[in-house]
């Protein structure tokens, strides 16, 4: 069988230990994953791109099967770009599910050879979001186990440097 590589799409904003939870589950099930940041420009992020790829960059340092990319677009040019046959994605609630439902189908019928792997995290992250962490981290509260400590580090950093 040959190498099967799959793309875990996201903003990461900011990169949530749930991210990096699927992320290392996701190395069990693919030879390569690409782990790709969305250039949204829609949104106002917390973070660059940049600084979303160099986090992420350090947080998988041990996964050498794991590599970091950011792209704009549909994620089903992106996903033929880097030769990936799958699409990884994260699902905490049925709210979640609708969407990803959704997205799934529409991408299925935009590249039917690209298949969807729907994968919960662990019940420890299962409310997760980076949403949720930019609440609490700006409203004051803690981040600690939400969070890997180099990115409440850079929610830290960030915020002394305004």
């Amino acid at each position: 069988m040959s190498d099967v590589t799959a793309v875990y799409p996201g903003s990461f904003d900011p990169p949530t230990l749930g991210h990096l939870d699927l992320i290392t589950r996701g190395c069990r099930l693919f030879d390569r994953l690409i782990v790709g940041v969305l250039r949204n420009t829609e949104k106002t992020p917390l973070f660059s791109v940049e600084e979303r790829l160099q986090m992420l960059g350090e947080i998988c340092r041990g996964l050498p099967q794991v590599e970091i990319r950011e792209f704009d677009g549909l994620l089903v040019d992106f996903a033929a770009r880097v030769g990936a046959r799958a699409v990884l994605r994260g699902i905490r609630a049925i709210s979640d599910y609708e969407y990803e439902f959704q997205m799934a189908w529409m991408n299925r019928r935009l590249a039917p050879e690209l298949e969807t792997v729907f994968m919960m995290p662990a019940e420890a992250y299962s409310y997760l979001s980076s949403r949720l962490v930019k609440e609490v981290f700006q409203l004051g509260r803690p981040v600690i186990g939400l969070v890997p400590p180099l990115v409440e580090a850079r929610l830290h950093a960030q915020r002394q440097a305004r």
